[in-house]
């Protein structure tokens, strides 16, 4: 059986929340219906008329792209335009195009992620923190026999983290009370009988976007018709997520080094640096696209060289005084999520049995050409 279209975009949202998304990021659908049966999908980076091309090619119903192709307000629709020529011929042969940008730069598994995989980076952190997840405080009563049951329910669905620790929970015994109703369907007594009776009472900590899952994890695994639990907002930080990644490289290398690594990590003809090339790293910032901007987080973080794409002439000053390598191996090297998105949608779709086939663009995106 094929998946349905919004089937296979909450399987990519699972991955990249549009809610990690930057304040008016153009992101989620933007052209066609996600209300049909997908049989193939496609991974690409920009949605150019090549990419398009090779889309119909290979019959495909669903492109997922990381660069909006709907970046400003449409005036106007003109097929006779190479957006317009564009749009048309994603409506005729009926391609939907999804957009997952600073989410998927943002979220753990990303872009980022990939990038500081990519150069085995340690011990990795955001670069600039932009989203920290909100806590809720989950607290329900269980009778003794049903304990490790609801228990291990909560936690095996996302509660219960804390840090680098997971399955986190404070377990109280304690008696419960309660009267059944006339009509009710009581798991233990009989209606219009009080009852006393043993239960645990369980506290655990949820990320506030876990908490429906959880909850209803709970409310499955748990005995009584009426099942008695709180939820309480936090005062305490989350789990912080944010563009860019910083960590130790696996071994001190010169940026000369370095330079070739990247080359061959993403898969780029060359790159631009800034710096002494013998000069010795030990810590990398990474960070998808264009990341001038993040100069002066790599610097704080004390990173020794920052791995970006669009330096310009100004910025590459500044680092240099500041004493800040650089590694340009341009926009494009965002490429990387392809393969990675196809593999993770890949394994999504295995898990749930479907039979959607989903495949990386051949086409290279890259405006560039080095001679």
């Amino acid at each position: 059986m094929f998946a349905k279209g919004q089937t296979v975009i909450q399987l990519m949202e699972r991955l990249a929340p549009k809610h990690y998304a930057v304040p008016d990021d153009r992101i989620g659908l933007q052209l066609g219906t996600l209300n049909k049966e997908v049989k193939k999908v496609m991974v690409t980076l920009d949605v150019v008329e090549e990419v398009v091309d090779e889309a119909i090619s290979r019959q495909v119903d669903l492109i997922i792209a990381h660069h909006a192709i709907i970046f400003r307000p449409l005036k106007s629709l003109q097929t006779d335009t190479p957006a317009g020529r564009l749009y048309e011929k994603l409506i005729k042969h009926d391609i939907a195009v999804y957009i997952s940008h600073t989410n998927l730069d943002v979220t753990d598994g990303g872009i980022n992620d990939m990038m500081a995989d990519a150069l085995q980076l340690d011990a990795v952190k955001p670069l600039d923190t932009v989203y920290t997840e909100k806590l809720k405080k989950l607290v329900v009563f269980v009778p003794e026999d049903h304990h490790e049951r609801v228990l291990m329910a909560m936690l095996d669905n996302g509660a219960g983290a804390i840090g680098e620790y997971s399955h986190c929970s404070f377990n109280l015994s304690g008696t419960g009370t309660f009267k059944p109703g006339e009509g009710s369907q009581p798991y233990i007594g009989a209606p219009g009988q009080w009852e006393r009776v043993p239960e645990i009472r369980i506290e655990t900590i949820v990320p506030e976007g876990l908490v429906k899952k959880v909850v209803q994890a709970m409310l499955k695994a748990h005995p009584y018709e009426e099942a008695a639990y709180d939820l309480y907002p936090l005062d305490i930080p989350g789990r912080q997520l944010g563009l860019g990644r910083v960590g130790r490289l696996p071994q001190p290398v010169s940026l000369a080094e370095l330079a070739e690594q990247v080359k061959i990590a993403f898969d780029v003809p060359a790159v631009r640096i800034v710096g002494d090339p013998q000069r010795i790293l030990r810590k990398a910032a990474v960070l998808g696209g264009s990341g001038g901007r993040y100069v002066g987080q790599a610097i704080f973080a004390g990173a020794d060289v920052l791995v970006t794409g669009d330096i310009d002439y100004h910025t590459a000053q500044d680092a240099l005084a500041a004493g800040l390598c650089i590694i340009d191996p341009g926009h494009n090297s965002e490429k990387i999520m392809k393969a990675g998105v196809a593999d993770y949608l890949t394994k999504a779709l295995n898990e749930s049995r479907s039979a959607t086939e989903v495949i990386a663009s051949k086409v290279n995106t890259e405006v560039f050409r080095f001679l």
